[in-house]
């Protein structure tokens, strides 16, 4: 009989196509994974993994086994779903993620509700950006994930996916106290086209669509500083460093020395959850969804379907 955690790790070995990314995945360690495979490769009599440089590639053989796996666990998965809703009861493991100002800003009043309401349910969480939240939710590393978009650019998301409002979330520029600008009841981008800006790293969803916009106003912004979290970048702008966008989602406390002001022509990040629409009968998972857009109305009202 094949032993399923191991048919599972040889799943994970198969899509993140390194024994590191397998252990990412299933949060446990590469000596985990080697393990679990040399048992793997006995129970079955074959290699199943060849080296391949510095790592390993599966063989003629893992690659058949894989795509039995891959099968078997979307079954066993479907089996569980189907038992939940059956029953009715929110238990078992949830997996989550949200990116940094969403898992501060959401997770500990959602989480906690889900625990008080739920003990029989263990959630398992993690910080991810909305790309990698995304892949995870695809891959089945994780139940949920917690992303955003923006009202001019869209996130884009793969077939199979449920998604549903959390928080409509408004963003101001966040100016140094000092900054000609910041005595104003509101401004528009292209007042800031000779400042230095503070975003997000390069490539990540937010930084490209803060690039987009700026160059729709016909600015070819400055980048100063990059920085993950917003009040890192906060940090930078009260030092006098530059202007940054803020979101309404983590920004406080506002550092001394910072002030935001509303532009024009308001800014706002769409802030929904995502999860697969064949799990979309777990009991879990709509009890998550719940205490997420719970916590979400309590921060700043009811998001809009996007």
């Amino acid at each position: 009989m094949l032993n399923l955690e191991r048919l599972r790790t040889l799943d994970a070995l198969a899509r993140h196509g390194s024994v590191s990314g397998a252990a990412e995945g299933l949060h446990i360690t590469t000596s985990a994974v080697s393990q679990q495979m040399s048992k793997l490769e006995r129970e079955v009599g074959q290699q199943l993994l060849a080296k391949n440089g510095r790592g390993v590639r599966l063989t003629d053989a893992g690659r058949l086994l894989a795509e039995h796996a891959a099968r078997i666990l979307s079954q066993v998965e479907l089996a569980q779903s189907d038992l939940e809703a059956q029953r009715g009861q929110v238990a078992g493991e949830l997996r989550l993620s949200a990116f940094p100002t969403a898992a501060r800003g959401l997770f500990p009043t959602a989480l906690a509700t889900l625990r008080a309401r739920h003990p029989a349910l263990r959630v398992r969480s993690s910080e991810l950006e909305p790309e990698r939240g995304i892949a995870g939710v695809v891959r089945g590393d994780l139940d949920l994930a917690v992303v955003l978009d923006w009202y001019n650019k869209p996130m884009s998301l793969p077939d199979g996916l449920v998604k549903a409002p959390i928080l409509d979330d408004p963003a101001d520029v966040a100016m140094p106290a000092g900054h000609r600008l910041a005595g104003r009841d509101e401004v528009d981008l292209a007042e800031f086209a000779e400042d230095e800006w503070i975003t997000w790293a390069e490539g990540e969803f937010c930084h490209e669509w803060l690039m987009f916009t700026l160059r729709s106003k016909g600015i070819e912004p400055v980048i100063g500083h990059r920085a993950a979290e917003t009040h890192t970048q906060l940090g930078l702008v009260a030092a006098g460093l530059g202007v940054c966008v803020a979101p309404l989602l983590g920004r406080h406390p506002m550092p001394a020395g910072v002030v935001t002001v509303p532009l024009r022509q308001r800014v706002r990040r769409h802030v929904f959850v995502v999860w697969r629409a064949d799990a979309d009968r777990r009991p879990s998972i709509r009890a998550a969804v719940e205490s997420l857009q719970a916590a979400g109305e309590k921060l700043g009202g009811p998001a809009t379907a996007n």
